[in-house]
């Protein structure tokens, strides 16, 4: 066995019930602060919460996407080092509370998000927006196109599904830069869903389109987003492009920095994460696809999922945890 299976057998074994654990308490931890109007505060536990579980991990990971950059966060900053040290080299992407305007809510569709892969393989992304679009599997390539008018990415849709335009639903955040993107899908005959916050979650619903009812996601979001987004879709099967947003001379210095040279390039799913990718995500809130935190009077339940690239394996836990001082 080569350097590079031993890699592979080693996120497979080590890794992929263990990133669960790394999300429960996350999403545990921000969910004893949902509804209470505090972004800042829930925001914060799941971080100090996620960052103490990575480090119980056998792996040497470095946060390439992660809480910001070393002087904005004092935690899981990009480039910080967490696990052991005596596991495999590994990449890490991760948004501890991705919606934390809707944990602060209580609204739909909170999580907290992980993606581990061989070191080396996810996109470098800055903070800064990322225009985006995505589809679920199923479809052959070139169903959308990112530089392609939303009415012609609607209607390839709906002849690759098969179905009327007017039974396709687009997800896109509810952002006054989208007005005319909005205007344009209305105008299709297409249906919309609005969020208000997570287009991670906002992405991963359009694999599983008979669940939640989205078919297809547009729209500009942050770039970090984007690269965590991209990693579930590896998992699934599903497509998604993604092109930086580098409309300032400052932004396109800290893209150069990063080692992104092209500001003009398409990223596809695979080139923002390349190679084997674990995926997980916990609910904090209740949403479309993920159950969120439930406190009983002595247990509380978890809902998960966790994929795989090189498998296409999707894992849903549903767990019941009546030991509580893990948490």
């Amino acid at each position: 066995m080569n350097v590079a299976q031993n890699i592979v057998a080693g996120l497979d074994r080590i890794l992929t019930m263990e990133l669960v654990r790394v999300t429960e308490r996350a999403a545990v931890a921000a969910a004893r602060l949902r509804g209470r109007g505090d972004e800042k505060a829930a925001d914060q536990v799941a971080v100090d919460a996620m960052r103490e579980e990575l480090n119980r991990l056998a792996i040497n990971g470095t946060v390439v996407i992660g809480e910001g950059e070393r002087d904005e966060a004092p935690m899981l900053y990009i480039g910080e080092e967490v696990g052991s040290g005596k596991g495999p080299a590994v990449d890490i992407a991760l948004d501890p509370l991705e919606g934390t305007t809707i944990c602060a809510k209580n609204l739909p569709n909170a999580l907290a998000v992980i993606a581990i892969a061989e070191k080396g393989s996810l996109l470098f992304a800055p903070d800064v927006y990322m225009d985006k679009i995505a589809i679920g599997p199923g479809y052959a390539d070139g169903v959308i196109d990112i530089d392609a008018a939303p009415a012609e990415n609607i209607a390839s849709l709906a002849r690759a599904k098969g179905v009327a335009v007017s039974e396709i639903t687009a997800c896109i955040l509810d952002r006054p830069r989208h007005g005319a993107l909005i205007e344009a899908v209305c105008a299709t005959g297409a249906a919309i869903r609005l969020i208000g916050d997570g287009d991670v979650a906002g992405v991963i619903h359009t694999t599983d389109p008979d669940e939640t009812g989205i078919d297809i996601y547009l729209g500009t979001g942050g770039a970090p987003e984007g690269v965590l987004a991209a990693a579930a879709l590896r998992c699934t099967g599903g497509q998604m492009q993604g092109r930086l947003v580098l409309d300032t001379p400052q932004k396109l210095a800290r893209a150069a920095k990063m080692g992104i040279l092209d500001p003009n390039r398409v990223y596809r799913a695979q080139d923002m994460a390349r190679g084997d990718v674990l995926f997980a995500a916990t609910g904090v809130t209740d949403g479309n696809m993920l159950a969120g935190v439930k406190f009983g009077r002595n247990f509380i339940t978890t809902h998960t999922i966790v994929l795989r690239s090189s498998s296409r394996t999707v894992r849903e836990i549903k767990a019941r945890h009546q030991d509580l001082e893990k948490f």
